[in-house]
């Protein structure tokens, strides 16, 4: 069994994994990670090695004491990856973005495929059928855009997500709602309709933490899958274990 540990800002996403198949999976805070990985130890004991992709801020003391339980991967930009990397700065790229198309080349081999992450950030990635990384785009999330609204406007309030009724809107709150979530479905649309005019066979993954919310009013064709990231980095840590 395989234990998977995806460190963000503020939460951890913890999975396991037997073979390819997920039998549990939480989020915590991240105080409270070691705990949690404990705990797991303990209630699956068959569990062998683990991953640990970070794009936030893990002490290197939690790595020495979840390394004292099991056999350890750290996920950089030097592990040994299932893809040929294009990008111009591939130390840069981010290891939750390795993953994703990781996850691509497993579930959909010598496809085209364009990921697209809609979390903190909305991050598009893609990878050709010849097995190759090219890149892809950064642009502000849901949450983060609604943010900046409130936080460089001096009036304007800071509103949870909605779904607009019309994309006119008639009250500021409207306006706004309108702005945000018809702008990022235009978004996601367009980029998914230029990629097709190149590659007029693409496969689209929707992922990340807003994909519920988005997957339903989008025109265009995809799959949506919240488990993609995690089934990227169970896939990793097989693909080096068989090395």
């Amino acid at each position: 069994m395989n234990l998977i540990i995806d460190v963000g800002n503020s939460f951890v996403k913890l999975a396991v994994f037997k073979g390819k198949k997920l039998k549990y999976k939480e989020k915590v805070k991240l105080d409270d990670a070691l705990v949690n990985i404990k705990a797991l130890k303990k209630k699956y004991n068959a569990i062998e090695k683990t991953i640990i992709s970070s794009v936030g801020k893990l002490k290197k003391t939690d790595v020495k004491a979840i390394a004292k339980f099991f056999d350890v991967l750290v996920l950089d930009s030097k592990t040994k990856l299932p893809f040929k990397n294009l990008y111009k700065t591939p130390e840069t790229l981010g290891v939750d973005r390795i993953a994703l198309v990781c996850s691509a080349v497993n579930q959909f081999p010598h496809k085209n495929t364009l990921i697209i992450d809609a979390g903190t950030c909305i991050t598009y990635d893609f990878v050709t059928s010849d097995n190759e990384y090219l890149g892809g785009a950064i642009s502000p999330g849901l949450r983060m855009r609604y943010k900046s609204l409130n936080n460089l406007t001096a009036n304007l309030p800071l509103l949870e997500s909605e779904i607009p009724n019309d994309i006119i809107g008639n009250s500021t709150d409207e306006s706004i709602h309108s702005g945000v979530v018809n702008g990022i479905l235009k978004e996601i649309d367009g980029v998914i309709d230029t990629y097709k005019l190149k590659y007029s066979d693409l496969t689209v993954i929707l992922t990340g933490g807003d994909a519920k919310f988005l997957s339903k009013q989008l025109k265009s064709s995809i799959f949506a899958n919240s488990n993609f990231l995690l089934e990227g980095l169970n896939y990793i840590l097989q693909f080096n274990t068989n090395e």
